[in-house]
């Protein structure tokens, strides 16, 4: 028999799987408020590689921001089709790894797809972390075609700080 802390953890998690659903529903619907506003006061969001428009560490809502303005702009109706989200730890220290595949037809309509997976530290429901994690080869493939033509955000310093 399962204890009632056991029981609670289970329940917790499922919150916070519908909780991070709900932000990449967002997302695709091209609303990057509701993850904005899910940082806590102090927070990092980070999208893994170097040389790319899309690259580095933010740490303030406003940066944050212009980063999903710039997504929009070269990614206009990207869409997440999240495969997997798994949670572990209690409410003060809880990380959630969530699989997922993307598809958008970048500012020039080119269909393009690819996967990764995003990591969120969450301390008492908000995101003191988020790292996303995606297949870079075929992002800096979108990014160049882009540029090729005619997008110069594509090969945009990256937006930091």
């Amino acid at each position: 028999m399962s204890s009632k802390f056991e029981r609670s953890g289970v329940v917790y998690h499922a919150i916070v799987k519908k909780k991070v659903r709900a932000l990449f529903d967002a997302v695709s619907r091209g609303d990057a408020g509701p993850v904005i506003s899910s940082f806590s006061t102090r927070f990092e969001h980070t999208f893994l590689g170097e040389g790319h428009a899309m690259a580095g560490t933010r740490t303030s809502r406003d940066k944050v921001a212009a980063w999903y303005g710039r997504l929009y702009r070269l990614l206009p109706d990207i869409r997440f089709d999240v495969s997997d989200i798994a949670v572990s730890g209690p409410p003060w220290n809880t990380i959630a790894v969530v699989t997922w595949r993307e598809t958008n037809s970048g500012s020039d309509g080119v269909p393009t797809s690819a996967s990764g997976y995003n990591v969120a530290f969450i301390s008492w429901g908000r995101m003191t972390r988020l790292l996303i994690c995606p297949d870079v080869n075929v992002l800096k493939a979108t990014l160049d075609r882009l540029s090729e033509k005619g997008n110069s955000e594509a090969h945009a310093e990256p937006i930091v700080g």
